[in-house]
């Protein structure tokens, strides 16, 4: 009889990695900015836990995480490396010909070009353009991005005319399956490459109009949080070297390092050639240089575009990505469960129905946090209906829409508070004049100047913001549109205002009060003074770029978001308001430097001048004047409505 020990036990069963958990955790580092130090350790480590589990999924999409991560680290032998690896392992799983064969190959092509190795790069990307004729459809964004990365190595090749073609095909599929091509961040990116290799082809008109769409929906997507944002931006900036706007290029390229080195480290390639070209752009600058003056060698290579990750257990997922917002949360919970459900159930109306997540709750701005999760959160997103289907099916809708998973990603559905429920609930089924009455009071836009004064600008915030995820019949989106588009006489008439209350409560009443010694009168004269200012910029840069102005606790979440963006009004602004009520705390309430005082009204002062200048810059004023009462009188110049010339 065999003896066996008393510890001996039968092995446990393997067991799958739970992928989702893994990636949970590495979009936890990069959250911290510690993807340059730990997140190659981290991956090396699930991957070595799949391996030992015999768990293939994993393991493939571990292996493509590992590939981006590495050429984003300029660790290219270890890329192409892993590439291979992956391949052989969708071989080995029998996945040649699917989404996660292409996939895969369109990461390993990428590394072989970022390695230097174009042979190897060019055969790659045939076989993953046949791949992809089998496993995407004419319209997949994945493919799109294929021919965008195809593109580089054309340029690189200094083939440029077929660098075009590549880059013509992949805007072709996105403008096809854009849900809002003026937001779209591809778009942008692909408007940038466009850019560069129309000027390298002589096309000097057509580069500046691909950069001008680029910029446009830069300004208009609030893209700033995008994981390929540093990507792009600094593909922008080259844009504009290229074209003499070098100041221009000098901004971009810093806040493209500032990226890069928060993201990735000094350490890779790609700091490197940001740094030499923020270099040259800062010397151009500096010098003056015209147009066109730059280095001759300089490569006209285009911003990569990552293929879009296939689901499934075998799936290649992008190298970088942000934890879940609320948004994110939403637009997936609509992916895997809403879509699902209106394609099974509603067949017949799916192509009617717009999905989405607007209104109230920092989510929709995006500034939700953990702090911010406390109440009302949880996967869920909005369905809008036109009147005439929401009366044929809208209470089905509902009932099947209360049926979807309670819980998403390990987070419940659950509000908390009553204004989630009943009529004041932020989700699920709305009749789209229903919906916009309960926000604005209006089921449509206002058709009249003194109706869009009765609405604040928080209202129209809450009923422009957010995303809309899918709009087959244009309705939703229609009416949403027309909330952003504000008439010029108005949108002049609050700007006269905004100015008329800095110039009293700012420049007139904060030095009154504090020579009164009335410390809170003062301090409720900067807070006037601060609205004001918040609400000017985003009047200046205009709504249907820049959107409304938020509830009042998100003033400076929103200042300091649009303050990063290419053509912002008064970027320096934030700076100025957050100095002002420094210096506020101390000239009102004390003890603090005895000259605060002479240093806010002297911020005050600044500030109004600076404001001053882009009334001048803008066109609404010749004047020089810096009481900024005094600037009305130009800007009512503008105004063509009698009754809002007379307010």
């Amino acid at each position: 009889m065999t003896s066996r020990t008393p510890d001996a036990r039968p092995a446990a069963p393997p067991q799958p990695v739970d992928v989702a958990t893994v990636l949970h955790g590495l979009d936890a580092i990069f959250a911290a900015h510690d993807g340059p130090t730990r997140a190659a350790p981290y991956l090396r480590a699930a991957l070595a836990d799949a391996e030992r589990q015999g768990d293939d999924g994993a393991r493939l999409t571990l292996l493509n995480e590992l590939v981006g991560l590495y050429r984003s680290q300029s660790l290219h032998d270890d890329a192409v490396t892993a590439s291979r690896t992956a391949l052989t392992l969708v071989e080995s799983m029998g996945l040649t010909g699917t989404d996660a064969h292409a996939t895969t190959l369109i990461n390993g092509a990428t590394a072989m070009r970022a390695a230097g190795r174009p042979d190897d790069a060019r055969t790659l990307y045939s076989r993953a353009l046949s791949a992809a004729d089998t496993a995407f459809g004419p319209t997949d964004r994945r493919l799109a991005g294929l021919h965008n990365n195809l593109s580089i190595l054309c340029s690189e090749r200094q083939d440029h005319a077929q660098a075009l073609a590549e880059l013509r095909a992949a805007m072709s599929i996105l403008e096809a399956s854009s849900v809002d091509p003026e937001r779209d961040l591809d778009i942008a990116t692909t408007c940038t490459n466009l850019a560069l290799v129309s000027f390298t082809l002589g096309q000097h008109e057509d580069a500046a109009r691909y950069v001008d769409r680029s910029l446009a929906i830069y300004q208009d997507g609030g893209h700033e949080d995008d994981p390929h944002y540093a990507s792009a931006v600094a593909g922008h900036a080259e844009v504009c070297f290229r074209v003499g706007r070098y100041a221009d290029a000098v901004t971009m390229y810093r806040q493209a390092l500032a990226i890069i080195t928060e993201c990735y480290g000094t350490d890779n390639d790609y700091y490197v050639v940001t740094a030499e070209n923020l270099a040259e752009a800062e010397a151009a600058a500096a010098a003056g240089a015209a147009p066109g003056t730059g280095p001759s060698d300089r490569p006209s290579t285009p911003t990569p575009v990552p293929a879009t990750a296939p689901s499934g257990p075998a799936a290649a997922v992008p190298t970088t990505r942000t934890p879940d917002s609320g948004l994110d949360l939403a637009r997936a919970y609509w992916e895997e469960h809403g879509r699902p459900m209106l394609e099974f159930r509603y067949p017949a109306y799916r192509g009617r129905i717009a999905a989405g997540l607007v209104g109230h709750g920092s989510e929709c701005y995006g500034f939700d946090d953990a702090i911010s999760r406390d109440h009302d959160t949880g996967p869920g997103f909005c369905l809008w209906l036109t009147a005439e289907d929401h009366a044929e099916i809208g209470a089905a809708l509902q009932a099947d829409y209360d049926a979807l998973p309670r819980t998403f990603r390990g987070v419940d559905r659950t509000p908390t508070t009553p204004r989630a429920h009943g009529a004041g609930r932020r989700v699920g089924v709305f009749e789209i004049g229903d919906f916009y009455e309960q926000i604005t009071g209006y089921r449509q836009a206002p058709t009249t100047a003194h109706e869009w004064l009765m609405l604040d600008e928080a209202t129209l915030a809450a009923a422009t913001d957010g995303a809309v995820f899918a709009d087959p019949h244009g309705a939703f989106s229609a009416v949403r549109g027309s909330f952003t588009r504000m008439p010029r006489d108005v949108r002049w008439a609050l700007v006269s205002r905004r100015l008329g209350m800095i110039s009293q409560a700012g420049q007139y009443n904060v030095p009154r009060m504090l020579d009164r010694g009335d410390g809170e009168a003062a301090w409720l004269s900067v807070g006037e003074l601060t609205r004001a200012v918040a609400s000017l910029v985003f009047l200046l840069t205009g709504p249907s770029s820049a959107g409304y102005l938020p509830y009042y606790k998100w003033h400076f979440a929103a200042l300091r978001r649009l303050s990063r963006r290419m053509g912002s009004s008064l970027p320096g602004a934030v700076d100025d308001l957050s100095e002002i009520l420094r210096l506020a705390s101390a000239a009102c309430f004390g003890p603090g430097s005895p000259d605060a005082r002479a240093r806010l009204e002297e911020r005050i002062e600044r500030l109004c001048a600076t404001i001053a200048a882009e009334l001048q810059s803008r066109g609404l004023s010749s004047s020089s004047e810096t009481f900024l009462e005094r600037q009305r009188e130009h800007v009512a110049a503008h105004i063509t409505d009698p009754w809002l010339k007379a307010l």
